[in-house]
């Protein structure tokens, strides 16, 4: 049994450095983070769950950074990483409406659900840039603080950009853009 697979047996039964390790405290039924993912909330919904999840140490099972290794080669670390998985999948799904978690409740993996998410949701969202870019023109301080009115144009500016990802260039032409 090669170093890699003893630890994905046995270490990630009491390590919670371990990917594998799951804490006494999680269960099936826990919810991650405070707001669901509704439909019109993917980036924050994202960036919330990523955080989670890496503070959980689980974000390589979304990502695909944490592969499944082989049910023939390696049943028992096959069988760690499944238990693994399977934790996490429970706690994307709880995050999810129950109209969008039925989309993707026969998927298999964390990583499935992930990208099949990111690409219902995380489309250029034209009508939603469209009413945060009013919302920003608009805003005022009026009688808040400066801090809260400060709070409220980052916030607005944070969620615009979360929609206006630039694609990355292997052209070169992008360099040409920026200067």
């Amino acid at each position: 049994m090669t170093k890699d697979q003893e630890s994905a047996t046995s270490g990630s039964k009491n390590n919670a450095s371990d990917p594998f390790f799951i804490h006494y405290s999680d269960h099936p039924g826990m919810v991650l983070i405070s707001k669901i993912l509704n439909g019109n909330n993917y980036a924050t919904w994202c960036r919330s769950m990523r955080i989670s999840l890496s503070a959980k140490n689980k974000l390589g099972l979304v990502n695909g950074t944490i592969k499944a290794p082989s049910k023939k080669t390696n049943p028992e670390s096959f069988e760690v990483w499944q238990r693994c998985n399977d934790m996490v999948l429970s706690l994307l799904l709880n995050s999810i409406e129950p109209d969008i978690a039925e989309g993707v409740l026969y998927s298999s993996t964390t990583q499935e659900i992930s990208e099949d998410l990111k690409e219902r949701f995380s489309q250029l969202n034209a009508p939603r840039i469209f009413e945060i870019q009013p919302t920003i023109a608009s805003l005022s301080q009026e009688q808040r603080s400066f801090a809260v009115y400060y709070t409220k144009m980052k916030s607005l500016w944070d969620k615009l950009s979360s929609y206006s990802d630039v694609p990355a260039c292997s052209c070169g032409a992008m360099k040409k853009h920026v200067e």
